[in-house]
């Protein structure tokens, strides 16, 4: 399968952004109009977010979602065969702050969230960052499809490790001085252990693991963000959070995450990941009090 498949997304990705956004036009349209791809969820997920807004408002949002979310597998496609010199030149961001940590020593936790698009930035800083950064993902069910998506992602550096995977192989991660990309803003698998924070106004899971990790190895924390300039166009942004994790709690730096991200989300409401059911859990007080 991944003989036939990859000639052919090859050839696709020759094609000039011009085109394939032609083509996401109509990709968009059918998801959003026809086949209403997720739209139960995405409408559900923006009314619960964005309450204060009106309806005609919260539709806005739903329809430029669909284009950014169909823009990102196009571009993805084009990763294939793009060249440096385009990638620079769609793709800024910030990078001395955690260049400035690597030179210091320190490891680093970077914590992005689901915004488009993040292959964007997973190429770009592997260029930019003076060490490789190790990235926890989810392979794609399809075998093929997953094997030339991570040979794109892994072009310039970037250790990848699966998130099945990350359990066993994480003593080769934390042996050195390290970078981990993770998107933070995952659903937990049991909401009884996890950090219930308002989140978007609505009680919210959030998974415990990466704060947990940054203390326990006194990393410095770093927040990611993603800032869609036009279309095709991406600048990437830094905040520290905290330098020694070591300092505060595993609570305190989920907290300072959170409300790093809803900055991120109001700033561009339709750049994030609306898709996904992010409030499928009912808060219980059997789990603990809020920490906000």
């Amino acid at each position: 399968m991944y003989y036939i498949l990859y000639p052919l997304l090859y050839v696709l990705s020759l094609l000039p952004f011009r085109v394939l956004y032609i083509i996401s036009n109509f990709f968009s349209y059918l998801a959003y109009r026809v086949f209403k791809y997720r739209r139960a969820v995405v409408e559900h997920n923006l009314a619960l977010a964005f309450a204060h807004k009106s309806l005609q408002q919260r539709n806005v949002i739903a329809k430029q979602f669909y284009t950014n979310l169909i823009d990102t597998f196009m571009e993805s496609l084009k990763f294939i065969s793009i060249s440096k010199r385009a990638l620079l030149k769609r793709s800024t961001g910030e990078f001395d702050l955690i260049n400035d940590l690597i030179a210091q020593g320190k490891n680093v936790h970077l914590m992005a969230c689901h915004q488009f698009n993040w292959e964007y930035a997973n190429l770009l800083y592997a260029l930019k960052l003076t060490k490789p950064f190790v990235g926890v993902y989810m392979p794609i069910s399809n075998k093929a499809l997953d094997a030339i998506f991570y040979n794109f992602r892994c072009k310039y550096g970037t250790i990848l490790i699966s998130a099945a995977d990350f359990k066993s192989k994480m003593h080769t991660v934390f042996n050195n001085q390290y970078l981990l990309g993770l998107a933070a803003d995952q659903n937990p698998g049991n909401p009884q252990y996890a950090y219930w924070m308002h989140f978007m106004g609505q009680p919210t899971p959030f998974v415990t693991g990466p704060a947990k990790g940054a203390v326990r190895n006194n990393t410095a924390v770093v927040m990611v963000g993603f800032h869609k300039v036009k279309r095709g166009y991406y600048h990437f942004t830094t905040e520290l959070l905290t330098a020694d994790a070591a300092a505060a709690t595993p609570q305190q730096i989920t907290l300072l995450y959170k409300n790093a991200l809803e900055k991120i989300i109001h700033q561009d409401p339709a750049n994030y990941l609306w898709s996904h059911r992010r409030w499928k859990y009912t808060y219980n007080q059997a789990y603990g009090p809020m920490l906000d």
